[in-house]
């Protein structure tokens, strides 16, 4: 394990390590001097297509993902997820079967089955061999009416079907010109994140995505991200305490590319990122997951 992070370090990636699989205190001092980021959370690289590729591009795109992430390239301390359009979930679950991808979803609802015309329920998405779902994606929050009071039953009712929610929060850019960023994803939090078990709220997987910085070319510089992040966490130890803050992950979610997401998972509360456009090419998302 030291060669591979070694190597890592020569190459000018500083990887994110477990900081329990060191052998004594020296060996974790010794890399933590020399920049590698120590976790207990294994990251997690999520691609969400939205509403992109047909059933044929979706089997041609996790085809070409699978075949260059079955080389043990992917390292232990990370997952691998894509999110496709629910038409594509059956087939992509097929091809996913036994690989290091994990399947998830881009939204539910948190009704069980009845006249809901275009809704899709947690047990379908089960059926379907889904492990995660987004909730409360800006896109969702800003075009669908969604809120944090819906965000919070679709949470509930995915863990109840044995589903990991991905819940999303952010600010936009009018929020945050008017400092209100952190009043705002506060209330997200409090309210879309509310009436967790114990176990529950260490499964749970919160996803920062700064609206103003989705689809624009713009992102958050990694002091800014981390700076939210941080705040997350402190706002979810007084909800849930020290252990749950320490284990749930955070995702940066806002226009994370190639070029930039060394930097952003080098931050200690960034754990992963939730991928728009740049997991729609299979080259560009396995230079997000190899970061």
């Amino acid at each position: 394990m030291y060669r591979d992070i070694l190597d890592a370090i020569k190459n000018g990636k500083l990887p994110t390590v477990d900081e329990n699989s060191f052998a004594g205190p020296v060996a974790k001092e010794y890399f933590q001097m020399k920049g590698v980021k120590m976790s207990k959370r294994v990251s997690l690289i999520a691609g969400n297509w939205k509403m992109n590729k047909t059933v044929e591009e979706s089997v041609e795109l996790v085809n070409d993902l699978k075949q260059k992430l079955s080389d043990g390239s992917v390292a232990s301390d990370r997952e691998v997820l894509v999110c496709p359009p629910f038409t594509s979930l059956v087939v992509v679950k097929e091809i996913v079967k036994n690989s290091v991808i994990k399947l998830g979803a881009q939204n539910m609802y948190f009704e069980k089955s009845g006249a809901y015309t275009g809704e899709i329920s947690a047990l379908m998405l089960k059926n379907a061999g889904v492990e995660y779902v987004i909730i409360g994606h800006s896109e969702r929050r800003q075009y669908f009416g969604e809120t944090d009071e819906s965000v919070n039953k679709k949470m509930k009712v995915a863990f109840e079907n044995s589903i990991i929610p991905i819940v999303c929060v952010g600010e936009t850019l009018q929020q945050r010109e008017k400092n209100e960023a952190f009043s705002v994803i506060e209330k997200q939090v409090k309210v879309g994140v509310a009436g967790l078990s114990a176990e529950q709220s260490k499964k749970l997987v919160i996803a920062y995505e700064p609206v103003w910085a989705i689809g624009t070319g713009k992102t958050a510089t990694p002091q800014q991200a981390e700076e939210v992040h941080a705040f997350i966490r402190k706002i979810y130890t007084e909800m849930y305490g020290k252990d749950a803050a320490e284990s749930i992950r955070i995702l940066y979610g806002g226009s994370v590319k190639p070029d930039n997401v060394s930097e952003i998972m080098r931050q200690p509360d960034i754990d992963g990122a939730l991928v728009g456009g740049a997991s729609l090419k299979a080259d560009d998302f396995i230079k997000l997951v190899r970061y």
